[in-house]
C-alpha cells in the first residue's frame, strides 16, 4: 500500500500561528518580499519517537508553485502508517484514508500548522512510496531472496547502491534522480537502526524499537497472530505463528514528472493529488510493473539451481542441442561465475570490452534453455497479486 508520501502546499493553503516552532523561525513567511535561500524546518526529535510520537517532518522554503509563482511553500513528508499505527509493519487499507487525513490535520495543528481538511484531501503529492511487506513463516529468510534479485540484469544506466557493505547483504536497491527500487529484510533494518541511525533505511526507526521487543517475546511464546486482511467482501485470515521474517518491497517514486510517466504506461489515469493517490489498486500496479521489470531481465539459467556441476552442464547439453561444445561451455562458465559475484559485478569487470559484446552474451544467456526448478519471484507475486494487507 501507499507508506511516504510528500505533499507541498502553495501558500493559500496552510497558516503558521507559531513560527518560533521552525528552525530558524518562520517569521520571514510574514513578509511581502521573497527570500532565497532561507529554509525553515520543524521535525520529530528522538525523544518524542522513542516515546511513540510521531510528527511529520515539515519544511517550509521559497519555491514556485505550479503557476510559476515564487512564493514560500510548504513540504510535509510523512509515512502514513507510522502516522496511524505508529509503525510500518502494519499496512493501510484504502478505508483507512478519513482516519488518516483526520491525523494529520490534528497532528499539524499540534505542530502549529492550520490546513484545512479540504485543502490536505485534494493537496498535490511531489513523492510518493508504495511498499509491501512480505512475511515469511516458513523458515525462509529475506537474504535468501536479496541475493537473487542481485542477480537480475538491471541495466547500468540506473545507479545501482548495494547498501551490502554496510548492512550484510540485507538490502538492495537501484535507483536513478526519479525513482528507487528497493528490497530489504525489515527486521534487519530495525535492529541496524538500534545500533546508528545512520545505518538504517527507514527513516525515524527509533519510533519502531519497541517491534523487535514484541514480536519476540511473541514469537518465544509461540503465540504471535499474523492478519492478513482481505478484500472488503472476504474475511480476514488469522493464524498463530512461531517463526516471522519480513522482506519488503518499496517503489519510490520521486519526482512527479516521473509519476505521470509511469502512470501513462500503466494506463492509470489520476490526479497526483493525496486522496487520488491513495489506493491499493495504483500501488499493485506500479509494485507488479517493477518485479516484472526484474523478471524480464533474469533468464532461465539464473532461476535453474542445478545440484552440482555435472547436473548444470547435462542439463545446457540435453536442453540446447543446437548450441555447439564451445557455446555450452562459455554458458557453464558464465553460470559458475554468477556464484562469486553478480551481474552487474560481472559487468563492470568486461566493461573495456565494449557494452556490444557484453549484450550479445547476455542475449545469447536469455535464449538458453534449462529445466528451470524454481523462481526465485513467485513468492513476491503471489502475495502482490493477492495484495492482503498485513497487521501485526
Amino acid at each position: 500500500m501507499i507508506d511516504t508520501i510528500v505533499l507541498t502546499l502553495s501558500k493559500d493553503m496552510y497558516q503558521i500561528t507559531h513560527p518560533e516552532m521552525f528552525t530558524p523561525s518562520a517569521h520571514w513567511i510574514m513578509l511581502n518580499k521573497p527570500i532565497a535561500g532561507i529554509i525553515s524546518k520543524q521535525n520529530p526529535t528522538k525523544k518524542e519517537l522513542k516515546a511513540g510520537i510521531y510528527k511529520p517532518h515539515l519544511t517550509i522554503s521559497h519555491r514556485f508553485n505550479a503557476a510559476l509563482v515564487y512564493e514560500p511553500m510548504l513540504k510535509i513528508e510523512l509515512s502514513l502508517p507510522k502516522l496511524l499505527f505508529g509503525n510500518n509493519f502494519n499496512e493501510l487499507q484504502y478505508k483507512d484514508f478519513d482516519a488518516v487525513a483526520n491525523k494529520l490535520m490534528t497532528v499539524l495543528q499540534d505542530m502549529d500548522v492550520i490546513i484545512s481538511l479540504d485543502a490536505l484531501i485534494y493537496a498535490p503529492v511531489s513523492t510518493v512510496h508504495y511498499a509491501k511487506n512480505i512475511p515469511f513463516t516458513d523458515g525462509s529468510i529475506p537474504f535468501h531472496y536479496i541475493n537473487k534479485i542481485k542477480e537480475s540484469n538491471v541495466k547500468l544506466s540506473l545507479d545501482v547502491n548495494q547498501t551490502d557493505y554496510r548492512n550484510d547483504g540485507h538490502c538492495y536497491k537501484w535507483h536513478c534522480n526519479s525513482y528507487e527500487v528497493v528490497f530489504y529484510d525489515k527486521l534487519k533494518d530495525l535492529q541496524a537502526a538500534k545500533k546508528s541511525s545512520k545505518r538504517a533505511l527507514e527513516k525515524d526507526s527509533e519510533l519502531q524499537f519497541t517491534m523487535l521487543e514484541t514480536i519476540n517475546q511473541a514469537l518465544l511464546k509461540k503465540s504471535f497472530p499474523l492478519r492478513l486482511a482481505a478484500s472488503p467482501r472476504q474475511d480476514a485470515q488469522t493464524r498463530k505463528i512461531n517463526k516471522l521474517e519480513v522482506l519488503r518491497m518499496e517503489v519510490r517514486l520521486n519526482k512527479r514528472a516521473k509519476m505521470k510517466q509511469l502512470f501513462k504506461k500503466l494506463d492509470i489515469k489520476t490526479d497526483l493529488t493525496f486522496k487520488k493517490l491513495f489506493k491499493p489498486a495504483i500501488s499493485k500496479k506500479v509494485l507488479l510493473h517493477y518485479l516484472d521489470e526484474l523478471e524480464n531481465n533474469r533468464s532461465d539459467l539464473l532461476n535453474f539451481t542445478p545440484s552440482n556441476d555435472r547436473s548444470l552442464l547435462t542439463a545446457l547439453v540435453i536442453n540446447n542441442p543446437e548450441l555447439s561444445p564451445q557455446q555450452i561451455f562459455k554458458i557453464f562458465g558464465f553460470k559458475k561465475a554468477l556464484e562469486f559475484a553478480p551481474m552487474r559485478e560481472l559487468q563492470a569487470m568486461f566493461s573495456g570490452t565494449g557494452a556490444r559484446s557484453w549484450s550479445r552474451l547476455v542475449h545469447d544467456i536469455g535464449k538458453v534453455k534449462v529445466a528451470r526448478k524454481s523462481n526465485c519471484f513467485t513468492v513476491f507475486r503471489e502475495c502482490l497479486e493477492k495484495f492482503k494487507m498485513l497487521k501485526l
